[in-house]
Parts: C-alpha cells; structure tokens; sequence
C-alpha cells in the first residue's frame, strides 16, 4: 500500500482557497458597482425635477468622499458606469472614482476619473480616438470626445495638473490591461468637450 502524500493535498485547497477568495472579491465588487449605479441614477432623477444649479470656478460641486455623484456614460462599450467621489481604494471598488480637487464639467478645468482596470475599465483599451463619453451629473449632461491617449510610469503623477484653463476629462487606469498583480504603468486617455 502507498503512502498518502498531504504536500499535493494541500496545495488543492490552498489553490481553492485563493481561487474562492478572488471570486468572493469580484462578486463583492460587483455589488458595490451596482449600488452605485443606482444611488446615482436615483441621484439624477431627483434632481431633475428640483434643478440642481449649475456650477461654476467660483461656485463649485461639493461631494462627500465615497458618495455616488454621477455616471460615466461609454457607448462604444455600452457601458453605464458610477461615478464616486474619491480615489481611495474603497471609493474604487464602488466604481469609477473622482479625484479630489480636480474638476467637473462646467468649472472649466481638468476632471480627472480613475478605475480598476479589472473592473469598471476593463474594456479601456478597445476605445478609440473621437469615442464619446458622457458625464451624467445632477446638474446635467456633458459630452467628451477622446483626443489621445498615452501610456506612463505608475509613479508619474504629471497627468495630474488640476489646471483650470480648459475643460478636460482624463481617464486614468492601471496598465498592461492583462497583468496579474500591482501594474507598473498608468494607461491615461485625455478627452476634450463636445462642440
């Protein structure tokens, strides 16, 4: 009779172990994402009939960090995506996050939207230049058009300018699309308003 190895035993269930804990996290992810969504599109609506004033540089759209404000419209993907308030990691598994202190649409400056590229940007790369995407706030609709894209080092922070010269939507998220693990690149889509 042979004897019984546990070494092989025990790399099965610490591979379902791992494989278990990664589907918990996306199906929890996914929940998270959906309860955005409809936190904002409840959000629009109402505000709909009350008329949410239109901001300005002066007069500028508050939210409360990890608060659902809007939703990224992406045709091409036919794609609905929450927008969140914060770019903290909690803040990025409920959806597309807003960084703090950078514009929306109407404050004429840059809005700079971050995500997960194995979630909400999974699809990022297959945009191409001209793609609309829409901006859905309490206080409107804006359109983009994307204008250029460009690759750059995780640490290059330079994307970031928080200029408020000219309306601009920057997309930002991790890059190779495909890479297992903390990605070493930032894959950054700049978008100029619609006319």
């Amino acid at each position: 009779m042979k004897k019984l190895s546990f070494f092989p035993i025990l790399l099965i269930a610490a591979g379902l172990c791992l494989t278990g804990y990664g589907g918990f996290q996306i199906a929890e992810t996914h929940l998270k994402t959906n309860q955005s969504l409809a936190d904002a599109e409840a959000i629009i609506k109402a505000s709909a009939s009350s008329k949410t004033e239109m901001p300005t540089q002066e007069n500028r759209y508050e939210a409360e960090t990890g608060d659902a404000v809007g939703i990224l419209k992406i045709d091409r993907l036919d794609a609905e995506l929450p927008i969140v308030e914060g770019t903290d990691p909690d803040d990025l598994a409920k959806g597309v996050g807003h960084y703090k202190g950078s514009y929306y649409p109407n404050e004429n400056g840059q809005i700079v939207l971050s995500g997960h590229r194995d979630t909400v940007f999974r699809k990022a790369g297959e945009l191409k230049i001209g793609d609309s995407l829409v901006v859905a706030l309490p206080y409107g609709e804006f359109e983009y058009r994307i204008k250029s894209t460009k690759i750059v080092d995780a640490d290059d922070l330079s994307v970031i300018t928080l200029q408020n010269e000219k309306e601009e939507l920057v997309l930002t998220t991790c890059y190779p699309f495909s890479f297992v693990g903390s990605a070493p690149e930032r894959y950054i889509i700049y978008a100029e308003k619609a006319e």
